[in-house]
């Protein structure tokens, strides 16, 4: 039919830590172009460097083998050293601090023989209640995230491993989470330019990927979200921008796409729309059904051969400049260049700390009460909050800490607690918002493990650790332990009439 395949232009996900012989065999006789790894898929790390092995031995040289590791709770590889989230850079707002990180995520991931890494993020979380990309983001100003988010790319790009920015046209000014829902913006072009389009535009030349949202912008296109727009991702991307590079969409079976469209359907949209490599994830029948809709939209007409042997070199390209190869040594991740990028990476969460209202460590001797929740499950995009043992291990130090584990923060009222001299502390592990605490109890210390715009709930004296990693929570015992001093400034507005104002 024609000089490539369907499948080539279509990313899957996989069953197991290990390639079983079915779906080897279901990668081959379609010729699958790309495969997305997840925690499901990470054993050891032998095992993933085996896993991507015999990935690249069922598809070939070309095969793209991707991953999201941003960094802060947004990362699939948790065994490597933990990056910081994007706004704890924001917060240190250096950029040779996150070319260096970037650098250090990419080294991790090649010694493991995965290319692509869906990062960084271009997101400008200018929406405090934006429910999905908050610490992810760099700040809430384009200049900023260009920036860093720049300089985090290239820092990756030059130790061979194929980078992603994402969400185009810009996910920050939304309050619904297109995993479960279709988010709409309401922005003129000139709005967009200004904000959303402006790191997209600066850094699309040197990006060799760009992942699409799965957002309705009205005053671009009316009625399709931008992973299925032709005046989007044509028009704009493509023809207005001149953007050669891969387009990838977000996942199909997120409920924004899947809900209306039928993530079948929406394959044969997006590739008309001017998008390159369709992400199929969900059960063989699923993809099945995927290659089968592209099959039929190629043989009838509905998809142009012309524009599919285009994508088609656009993913070999990419796949030429950024192989799935291990390295030849060894040790896949030379253990002096590892503690080396574990330091890194302490640094950086470190220089990310940053204080509200006057935040200062308490005395060591002061008697404490620490009211934290048990657990905080993963929503499937980020990975699940610390435990409370984790958090209150934080306080070994202190002479007299009573621990109050709570089911859920955002039921707890504080006012019932006795007036001991104790000094309240709570900490938040959550990634959602859940307002002001019942009554507008507020404790006097407050230490946000996650999501910073919850310093919009509660007015207390606040550290922001922009996550909960072990490099985050190594930096936060510092602090409370006076080991280290706070010297981040949150890249985000966490004004409270600020945020307001930015509400609909």
């Amino acid at each position: 039919m024609s000089s490539f395949p369907p499948g080539r232009l279509v990313m899957v996900d996989i069953p197991g830590t290990r390639l079983d012989a079915d779906t080897a065999d279901f990668l081959a006789r379609h010729r699958i172009g790309g495969v997305c790894l997840f925690r499901k898929n990470l054993g050891t790390e032998a095992e993933v460097r085996t896993l991507t092995a015999a990935l690249r031995e069922v598809m070939g040289p070309g095969a793209l083998i991707g991953i999201d590791q941003e960094g802060g709770a947004v990362v699939r590889a948790t065994f490597l050293p933990p990056p910081p989230a994007a706004m704890a850079l924001g917060a240190a707002d250096s950029p040779a601090l996150a070319q260096a990180v970037g650098g250090a995520v990419a080294r991790g991931l090649k010694s493991l023989g995965i290319n692509w890494n869906f990062a960084p993020v271009l997101d400008i979380n200018s929406n405090a209640a934006n429910p999905v990309i908050a610490e992810r983001a760099f700040g809430d100003d384009a200049a900023s995230v260009e920036r860093l988010a720049g300089a985090w790319m290239r820092g990756a790009l030059a130790e061979g491993v194929a980078c992603c920015v994402k969400h185009f046209p810009g996910h920050g000014d939304t309050q619904t989470d297109s995993h479960h829902a279709l988010p709409v913006v309401h922005k003129s072009r000139a709005e967009l330019d200004a904000l959303e389009l402006a790191p997209f535009r600066a850094l699309c030349p040197e990006a060799p990927a760009v992942m699409t949202a799965h957002i309705v912008y009205p005053q671009l296109d009316a009625e399709r979200p931008a992973t299925l727009s032709p005046a989007i991702l044509q028009g704009i991307l493509r023809d207005e921008w001149g953007y050669d590079g891969v387009v990838i969409t977000d996942a199909l079976m997120m409920q924004a796409v899947a809900a209306r469209w039928g993530h079948a359907r929406a394959a044969v949209m997006a590739l008309q729309a001017g998008a390159d490599l369709v992400l199929a994830q969900g059960s063989r029948e699923e993809q099945q059904a995927t290659l089968d809709a592209l099959q039929a939209a190629f043989a009838d007409g509905r998809l142009a051969l012309a524009a599919g042997a285009r994508s088609a070199a656009r993913l070999n390209r990419l796949a030429v400049r950024y192989p799935a190869v291990l390295p030849a040594t060894a040790h896949a991740y030379d253990p002096a260049r590892r503690q080396a990028d574990d330091s890194l990476m302490q640094q950086a969460w470190t220089a990310g700390l940053s204080t509200l209202r006057g935040a200062t460590a308490p005395a060591r001797t002061q008697p404490l009460r620490v009211v934290v929740q048990a657990a905080v499950p993963t929503d499937q995009v980020s990975e699940a909050g610390p435990e409370a043992a984790a958090v209150l291990a934080l306080f070994e130090a202190f002479a007299d800490v009573q621990a109050l584990v709570v089911p859920d923060l955002a039921s707890f009222d504080g006012h019932a607690l006795p007036a001991d001299g104790r000094l309240n502390v709570l900490v938040s592990t959550r990634r959602d918002r859940h307002g002001p605490l019942p009554g507008g109890w507020q404790p006097d210390l407050l230490l946000l493990l996650w999501n910073p715009f919850q310093a919009l709930d509660i007015s207390a004296p606040t550290l922001l650790a922009w996550g909960h990693a072990a490099g985050a929570l190594a930096a936060v015992r510092a602090w409370l332990e006076g080991r280290v001093v706070a010297t981040g400034r949150a890249p985000a507005s966490l004004q409270p009439q600020a945020a307001e104002r930015r509400r609909p």
